[in-house]
């Protein structure tokens, strides 16, 4: 058993069953014989339809879902409410109808006795995944991969993050309420070294694991998967910049910088650490991000008033200290923030931080080149529209990008430029689900949403009839 404790007040939320190698076992086993059970011989639609109830599901006890997300993550209830729940929920949806209207591919062949052949593409489901999800966004992106998943045909084993383990095992009553076979879907709690998440990528009977979370976590992933040639996909971190040029608007910039940088606590994958603003604005954006920025209002999730969290734990809490410890250090102005806010006596053992701005750094210093994940940017002048895509570049991360320009030209020409496998102009966080989403370098492997995640969660077959 391990605790589960709430970083809004360090209160105890509940007690969890750590699952083993024996738990992990019993999970694999169960999910590799819903394959030929009832599961396995559904037709796309069949599968689709229920998909669609394990939707409504999440939508009817919506209140329940938002409770509990709240409870393990501490972020404000009008976050979860708008985000959260409601693309939880509609990743079933999503992936049930876009599988159901991708083409295959077919081809007539010549063949020496003039009567030819045909071939023909099919996509069959890879097996049994191993789905690995963050503590940031623990519903919504446990779904991103287990809808497009079982919209394939195939069953998943689902190892939570130990920080946010209620809204998994929730999912499992809706999925049975919906009419999912036993098997499907399987839950096991635990850690990652010696625990279930170490048992789950070793496993020699799950076909693929899809992760999301840190890289080095991934890489030790990739090595465990290594051993069997076992199919990964991986969205791991980001260090990820924005760039404001002078022609922006102003009112949008800020906008998307606030969120894009204070949103979550600044616990989103996609969030922004490196702000590049041309130097004939610096100082006017400077002055309005601050002035943004000292308006956050931190509260419990159900304060309506409140529009920021505590980060997730009282370690990632230290994590996130000792970045901006190391800052002054390396000789950054504290424009904002900088430490533990004074919370009132019932939230002061919560996990708070301030959120944070910096200027005065420079492109080496190490909260300017490692990913942090908490509320905080670097505010960095530039000069010239190449010198800033040359240092948006310089890292080793390449997920995310912003860029706020009105000059359509520049921004088409600067993206194609950017190293990242997203990247926003003038918004920040709009998601069309079926467009690709993942990053470059260590930032990940393979593209999830739209078509592109078949290529992980379904093999393509081909078949030649000769005729």
């Amino acid at each position: 058993m391990f605790e589960n404790i709430s970083p809004v007040d360090g209160s105890l939320i509940s007690e969890v069953c750590e699952g083993k190698q024996a738990e992990i076992n019993q999970a694999v086993a169960a999910a590799k014989a819903a394959l030929n059970g009832p599961w396995g011989k559904m037709t796309q639609d069949e599968r689709s339809a229920i998909l669609h109830k394990v939707a409504d599901g999440v939508t009817a006890r919506f209140d329940e879902f938002l409770a509990a997300e709240c409870r393990d993550t501490g972020k404000p209830e009008s976050l979860a409410r708008m985000i959260d729940i409601p693309r939880g929920a509609a990743n079933f949806k999503v992936f049930a109808d876009l599988v159901k209207n991708i083409p295959g591919e077919s081809f007539e062949l010549a063949t020496p006795d003039g009567a030819g052949a045909l071939n023909y593409s099919i996509r069959v489901p890879r097996g049994v995944i191993g789905v690995i999800s963050p503590w940031n966004l623990p519903l919504l992106l446990m779904t991103w991969k287990v809808g497009p998943a079982l919209a394939c045909g195939n069953t998943v084993v689902v190892k939570p993050s130990e920080e946010t383990p209620t809204t998994a095992t929730m999912l499992g009553e809706v999925m049975k309420e919906a009419g999912v076979p036993d098997g499907v879907y399987n839950v096991v709690h635990g850690f990652g070294p010696d625990s279930a998440g170490a048992y789950l990528t070793q496993h020699k009977d799950v076909d693929g694991i899809t992760f999301t979370g840190e890289t080095r976590t991934g890489e030790i992933i990739m090595r465990a998967c290594a051993n069997d040639l076992r199919n990964i996909s991986f969205e791991l971190g980001g260090k990820n910049p924005a760039i404001v040029f002078a022609d922006c608007d102003m009112d949008k910039a800020i906008e998307g910088t606030m969120r894009s940088a204070f949103a979550n606590c600044g616990q989103v994958c996609l969030g922004t650490e490196r702000v590049y603003v041309e130097r004939p604005i610096f100082d006017e954006f400077l002055i309005r991000l601050k002035e943004k920025g000292s308006q956050l209002v931190l509260g419990k999730p159900d304060d309506q008033k409140a529009n920021f969290g505590p980060l997730v734990s009282k370690e990632h809490q230290q994590k996130v200290l000792s970045y901006y410890k190391k800052a002054v250090e390396e000789g950054a102005t504290v424009e904002l923030g900088g430490g533990v806010p004074d919370m009132p006596t019932d939230l002061q053992a919560g996990a708070w931080v301030e959120p944070t701005i910096w200027t005065g750094l420079n492109d080496d210093c190490s909260v300017v080149r490692e990913e942090i994940f908490g509320p905080c940017c670097a505010l960095l002048p530039f000069d010239d529209e190449y010198d800033v895509i040359r240092r948006a570049n310089d890292t080793d991360y390449g997920l995310a990008c912003a860029i706020w320009t009105e000059n359509n030209s520049r921004a088409v020409r600067v993206a194609r430029q950017i190293d990242a496998g997203i990247i926003w102009v003038n918004s920040w966080f709009l998601r069309d689900l079926r467009t690709p989403f993942g990053g470059m370098k260590k930032s990940g492997i393979g593209r999830e949403g739209g078509v592109h995640g078949l290529e992980f969660y379904a093999e393509l077959k081909n078949v030649c009839l000769k005729v």
